[in-house]
């Protein structure tokens, strides 16, 4: 059994007074990405597959990017909010156009990129591309520099709503000009486009401090962390880094910039089903986007559901926008807090995840109050596990609760703040 001291209580605390702090900041107000977006993207499950002769169906080509939009809006993903189908690398010929212009494979997208942004919008759906600030993309095709304006009103007239963009072979003392000039030739096109930028993590790989002040006035989000791949280790790694860095990434967190610990690889080859709903409960309370990597044509049914539980996805897009926290961590059992609506006074709604990073093969039971997790409201709470559909009613701060956690695996709780109620 595990047991919970009192102390966790002023971190807690700790929670509202960086929450607040960040609401203070200067940050990009282009309408956009008010929660974290949701959507599909190529990149983890597919990478750079461009061999369309041998592998027709796993290739980067539009007709991949069709079936997915197809497969969003049919199998449910986009009623629960998964909007943007979003195109990674490997898209492009390796030369430019004679008047200096993007130019799309013209064998594996043969009706050029217009018209699939066409076919996404038909379908209620929204585009996105992938594009790098450097000489070449990380896979070696035409990247922007030199051609940042032309670009970006090429993207405008794509009716491209999400912009990726990349940092290989560029120089990242470069970056706080580079990203922040393209920003401005996105916004001056008049056409709305997310940016989703790589700016940060560059930095820090070069031992640059990023200026996050500068970026969430430039950025609708951004990547600090290495790239995810298909294996727990990574999920695991990339969890370790947003905890222990939590003090200088949390408070850069908020509706319309968002830090992105990458794209969600449930449904792929590397997690068991614990695991992936442990990735999926995380990214919900770090407030990330959440971007699916899997193939929607054979992905199967217990995974689908993790992705389409819409109540932790309604986690991830509290309007709050306030990024979560690890607030316990001892022998392998970790506690995550993120204050969510509603909020009754100064008392916050919580979504509480319970992690097991044990090895050990056998369920953990945790015990603590709610007191101890920082939920002080006398009114008390209504508790609900988010995974298990179970409502466990009102509970008051000196309840003493205990979860069963799995090996790598997660119980999610929802706790929703009560107020007096005039008799």
């Amino acid at each position: 059994m595990h047991a919970i001291n009192s102390k966790m209580l002023n971190q807690i605390i700790y929670i509202y007074l960086i929450s607040s702090l960040s609401a203070v900041c200067y940050c990009l107000e282009n309408g956009l990405a008010r929660t974290p977006p949701m959507g599909w993207l190529s990149w983890e499950r597919f990478r750079c597959n461009t061999d369309c002769t041998n592998d027709p169906y796993n290739c980067i080509s539009e007709r991949l990017f069709q079936v997915m939009a197809d497969l969003l809006v049919s199998e449910g993903y986009a009623s629960a909010g998964y909007e943007y189908v979003n195109i990674d690398d490997c898209w492009l010929e390796k030369h430019r156009g004679p008047a200096g212009q993007l130019l799309s494979d013209h064998k594996r997208f043969p009706n050029g990129m217009k018209a699939l942004s066409d076919y996404i919008h038909a379908r209620g759906l929204k585009f996105g591309i992938y594009e790098d600030y450097g000489n070449y993309t990380c896979a070696g095709y035409p990247g922007i520099i030199g051609y940042e304006e032309s670009d970006a009103h090429q993207f405008a007239a794509w009716n491209v709503d999400y912009v990726k963009l990349d940092g290989c072979y560029a120089q990242p003392y470069d970056m706080d000009r580079g990203y922040s000039e393209f920003g401005r030739y996105l916004n001056s096109t008049g056409k709305p486009m997310v940016y989703s930028c790589s700016w940060p993590v560059y930095q820090i790989y070069a031992g640059i401090q990023p200026n996050f002040s500068a970026i969430q006035s430039h950025c609708n989000l951004w990547r600090n962390y290495d790239d995810i791949q298909d294996s727990w280790a990574s999920v695991e790694n990339i969890i370790d880094y947003y905890g222990n860095n939590q003090d200088i990434i949390a408070p850069n967190a908020g509706p319309g910039h968002w830090n992105d610990p990458d794209m969600l690889i449930i449904g792929n080859f590397g997690l068991s089903y614990e695991q992936a709903k442990t990735q999926f409960a995380v990214w919900a309370i770090l407030a990330a986007p959440l971007l699916m990597s899997v193939d929607l044509r054979t992905i199967r049914p217990e995974f689908k559901d993790i992705l389409l539980n819409r109540k932790i996805i309604a986690v991830d897009q509290d309007p709050l926008g306030i990024q979560g926290r690890r607030i316990y961590k001892h022998k392998g059992i970790e506690i995550w807090s993120k204050p969510i609506s509603p909020v009754y006074q100064i008392y916050y709604s919580y979504a509480i995840a319970f992690i097991n990073r044990r090895t050990d093969g056998t369920p953990s039971d945790i015990s603590v109050t709610l007191k101890e997790l920082g939920l002080i409201n006398s009114s008390g709470y209504r508790v609900e596990d988010l995974y298990e559909n179970v409502d466990y009613g009102i509970l008051y701060p000196h309840t003493k609760i205990k979860v069963k956690v799995n090996p790598s695996g997660v119980v999610m709780l929802k706790a929703e703040t009560q107020y007096l109620k005039n008799v």
